[in-house]
């Protein structure tokens, strides 16, 4: 039947309210008698069954999941049915099962068991499993196929313009309401569309500050990715009008035959009886606004330049520049020699390296710097203390280095495995939602052959997936792209210098506006969001450098380029162009963001590193601000279209049939610095390299045997597997006295002996084996750390440095890059320097160690005591303490504080699932034959 509808007032951060008191189970019976039937259009027509397709060279063995389901839209009466009852419109949760039950079940698991926890990925559908056929809008040039078990649309086209017109209207069926989302959050005009909620203002806040781009920058930037790139560039802006025309004609139907998604009437922007209200077409600008999104939360590695200098300020005033400077530069570990590495070759690819003789810094003046303000005019409910707190969150996330990164990639080399090919676990960990960001889709037509995963509203092609006879997948890298430039004002503080020349920033501006409605009941509000561009990006701090006023700015090399990427993916989808790895490589050097690409076909196992890495001035270290001077620019950047010099491919890290493969967002390859901090010796990519490198070494890898590698890992805790065991060689150091911490300390070692998992006691327990462990750790480590690091550090440079790197992010904590219920853990946090600092006092070697010994003065007795001490302490709390609740869960519930809940977009909700630390999206691939 024609396709559903999606979901509820966006909140990145909880579970969003309850629908009021209206929605009561008889007042629904009511309202769905009368929505039903008489808007239901027919089931599309002529179920005409497709055959499988011939160019499949997988064999049967490419496999992929993406839960909840790949229906993400809900007419009003399915939402009403959920929300009333917890029924769910079909294909909105048929993937979440057989996903969450991998967590228990791969210890079992087989090749002839995968397609248990994982979906077919077969080109076409079998004859006896088409549930549907459609002729989107009548055209005969396209045919939609959905499939019984999943409902994925496969998509099939005679003429190109055909199936991408097929792309976007499957897309709309799929996912119009969380489209109309994104391109809002885009626009920077969230509150105004879905509500005033305090996490939506955060969200548009977090995104405009960063890319406040104007309808004339969203033009602009379509215009010149088409303009430089020929054949290809026309062609992608005829799929873009293709596609869209797709997705404007889905509206229509939808509206017109009243089955459009129910968070349109429930947000205001229709009337349930009436039909009164519009649902505005989509346009060309509107897929840049949501390009900027996913590239910000996703693909953009940098930042931070300010809260480094603070921290490097902070360790001088402590210990002298001399010391102090030598104290930081240990916290920050740009080329740890202990860093787990995707290239292991013994190659190195030097980027942003510290300079010998570093030239224009401009480090502030101390206690100067103040954040730059984003809103203003604040009117009602925007005015509350929730939203203040929103706006303090947004500033941090969207200004902090440590951005979202998460994802993995496990791919082995044919001369390792039991059948000769390659095989390849991977897949992007982007968060879990409801409806999910990502779809599933199969486009088939001129010049396009694949099947995978997109992001919602940029789905003219395939951007994680499989080929005819090649597959391809990413992780986010994180390498720095973003540099921030002190711009010396003049006249006022709305002008700077550029160039000699006392020159006016230019102000954009967003007013947004809200009421209450049934979806959000956010009291009504409204306020300005203003920033101020120069042509070194927009303002984000102020300060004076050397008694000189000055604004901060942040440049990043795929601003004003987020449509740039869309040919590397066209390539990708090409089965004309891509036919081995080098081909792979240079379809992923078309990527301007910052990812990590892995590549397999039947034969060979390639890696390419992506993003316009600018070749900055000699003598500018990128940690830090420099002066916005001639000098100290980009080389040949000129700031009307924010282009510079890129470094060369050869100078990314890349790879052709290394051994093996893993990627966890660690470091790419020897000297190649990235932004984030805590690239040392533990890192979660050790997790994975732990499970493959002997496994690889001694051959006859196969897809399950790499599956649950990759299973393992995902329920694995970071701290106990790598860090604890060098805690506990302290204690025993000496005999534990105490019999409450004697206690502590045998249950702790026992999870070590039982493999360090946060895993239920048996399927569905809702309950971990270990428990009392993990609740003792959980509760330690951020004692431990503050009392280890704090007394030597001083408490400036000590809250300084967690600035930097958060201490810990744990499956609960519902503070860091990624907060609680959202699965990816263990990215970010202090168990390099831990490691480091007791491999010391220990005695032990310590490749690039930190500057001094920090845990007990540096001495073992005294270290020994601060553990002793902390542990009896976080051995006391109850669980209540350790997990308070929230509005998941109840307080002490310390599976549900785990647990990962399903963040809705829209007004469907789903069960929460046992925490496992993996991809949403992920494939399991082994290619049998190539063209």
């Amino acid at each position: 039947m024609p396709r559903r509808t999606p979901h509820f007032a966006l909140d990145t951060v909880r579970t969003p309210r309850r629908f009021h008191g209206f929605l009561k189970r008889a007042s629904v019976c009511v309202l769905i008698t009368g929505l039903l039937s008489p808007f239901s259009p027919a089931v599309a027509a002529e179920a005409r069954p497709a055959a499988t397709a011939a160019n499949d060279y997988c064999g049967g063995r490419c496999s992929d999941i993406l839960p909840p389901g790949e229906n993400g839209n809900a007419t009003l009466a399915q939402i009403l049915l959920n929300q009333a009852f917890g029924t769910q419109p079909g294909h909105a949760e048929d993937q979440l099962g057989p996903y969450a039950d991998l967590a228990k079940g791969y210890p079992a698991l087989t090749d002839d068991k995968v397609n248990a926890f994982f979906d077919d990925a077969s080109f076409g559908v079998p004859a006896d499993q088409v549930a549907s056929t459609e002729k989107p809008a009548g055209r005969g040039d396209v045919t939609i196929v959905r499939d019984k078990k999943t409902g994925v649309p496969h998509i099939t086209g005679t003429t190109r313009y055909g199936t991408e017109f097929g792309a976007g209207y499957a897309a709309a069926e799929d996912r119009l309401w969380l489209m109309d989302v994104f391109r809002h959050v885009g626009r920077g005009q969230l509150t105004s569309f879905a509500g005033g909620a305090a996490a939506n203002q955060g969200l548009e806040q977090q995104f405009y500050r960063n890319a406040p781009y104007t309808e004339a920058d969203l033009q602009a930037q379509i215009d010149n990715a088409v303009a430089g790139n020929g054949a290809r560039g026309q062609q992608a802006l005829a799929d873009v009008h293709a596609y869209l025309a797709g997705v404007n004609a889905y509206i229509d139907a939808s509206d017109s035959g009243r089955y459009f998604p129910g968070e349109y009437v429930l947000t205001g922007h229709k009337d349930a009886i009436t039909n009164a209200g519009t649902i505005e077409h989509f346009k060309v600008t509107d897929l840049v606004a949501l390009a900027s999104v996913v590239g910000s939360l996703f693909g953009s590695g940098g930042g931070g330049e300010v809260n480094n200098a603070l921290s490097l300020l902070a360790a001088q005033a402590k210990y002298g520049v001399e010391e102090g400077t030598r104290v930081w530069e240990s916290f920050r570990e740009r080329n740890d020699p202990e860093a787990v590495l995707t290239v292991h070759d013994g190659r190195s690819f030097p980027y942003a390296a510290k300079p010998d003789s570093p030239q224009g810094e401009a480090l502030p003046d101390a206690g100067s710097v103040t954040q730059e303000p984003l809103v203003y005019d604040r009117g009602g409910s925007a005015a509350t203390t929730a939203a203040e707190s929103a706006s303090t969150t947004a500033a941090k996330t969207s200004l902090s280095s440590a951005r979202r990164g998460m994802s993995n990639a496990l791919v082995v080399s044919g001369e390792h495995t039991a059948s000769g090919h390659p095989v390849a676990v991977f897949g992007p960990q982007t968060g879990y939602f409801a409806p999910q960001l990502l779809l599933l889709q199969e486009i088939q037509g001129p010049g396009i052959s694949a099947r995978g995963a997109s992001f919602a509203g940029l789905s003219m092609y395939v951007e994680l997936g499989r080929g005819q006879d090649y597959a391809w997948s990413a992780t986010t890298s994180g390498q720095d792209i973003i540099d921030t430039y002190a711009v010396e004002l003049c006249q006022d503080d709305h002008h700077y210098l550029y160039h000699g020349t006392c020159t006016a920033m230019d102000q954009v501006e967003q007013k947004n506006a809200w009421k209450p409605t049934v979806a959000d009941g956010t009291a009504a509000g409204s306020y300005a969001m203003r920033v101020w561009r120069t042509k070194y990006g927009p303002v984000q701090y102020r300060a004076t450098v050397g008694g000189k006023k000055v604004a901060y700015t942040t440049l990043r090399s795929s601003y004003l380029h987020e449509a740039d990427s869309i040919i590397g993916f066209q390539m990708l989808n090409d089965p004309g162009f891509v036919k081995g790895p080098q081909d792979f490589q240079q379809a992923a050097q078309h990527i301007n963001y910052t990812f990590n690409w892995f590549y397999a076909d039947s034969r060979h196992t390639a890696y390419y590193n992506s993003g316009d890495n600018p070749v900055r001035a000699s003598g500018v270290d990128a940690e830090f601000p420099v002066w916005a001077r001639p000098a100290y620019e980009w080389r040949n950047w000129d700031p009307a279209t924010n282009t510079a010099d890129y470094t060369p491919s050869s100078a990314h890290p890349s790879s052709i049939d290394q051994d093996y493969y893993i990627s966890w967002n660690n470091k790419q390859a020897e000297g190649y610095t990235a932004a984030p901090w805590g690239e040392g010796s533990v890192h979660r990519g050790n997790l994975l390299e732990d499970r493959v490198k002997k496994p690889a070494a001694s051959g006859g890898v196969t897809r399950a045997g790499l599956t649950k590698a990759m299973a393992d890992a995902a329920l694995a805790d970071l701290r106990t597997e790598d860090v604890l065991p060098k805690l506990l060689k302290v204690i025993d150091s000496a005999q534990v006295t105490d019999p409450a911490t004697a206690t502590a300390v045998s249950r702790l070692r026992a999870w070590v002996s039982a493999g360090a998992r946060r895993t239920e006691t048996s399927a569905g327990s809702k309950t971990y084996a270990d428990a009392d462990a993990i609740r003792i750790l959980d509760a330690w480590w951020p004692l431990l750390v503050k009392a280890e690091f704090e007394p030597g550090l001083g408490s400036d440079l000590y809250t300084a440095f967690t600035g930097n790197l958060p201490i810990d992010e744990a499956p609960s904590a519902g503070h860091g890059p990624t907060g609680a219920h959202a699965g990816s853990s263990f990215q970010y946090g202090w168990w390099s320097y831990v490691d480091k600092d007791i491999r010391a006092v220990l005695g032990e070697p310590v490749p690039g160690p930190l500057a001094q010994k920090y845990c007990g003065g540096g001495g073992l007795s005294g270290c020994r005591d601060v553990l002793l001490g902390t542990l009896k302490q976080a051995a006391g709390m109850t669980a209540a303490q350790v997990y308070p609740g929230d509005d998941q869960c109840s307080a002490g519930d310390q599976w549900c504080a785990d647990s990962i809940a399903q963040r809705p977009l829209g007004g469907i909700k789903h069960y929460r699932i046992s925490w496992q630390n993996r991809p949403t999206y992920q494939q399991v691939v082994e290619f049998t034959s190539h063209r």
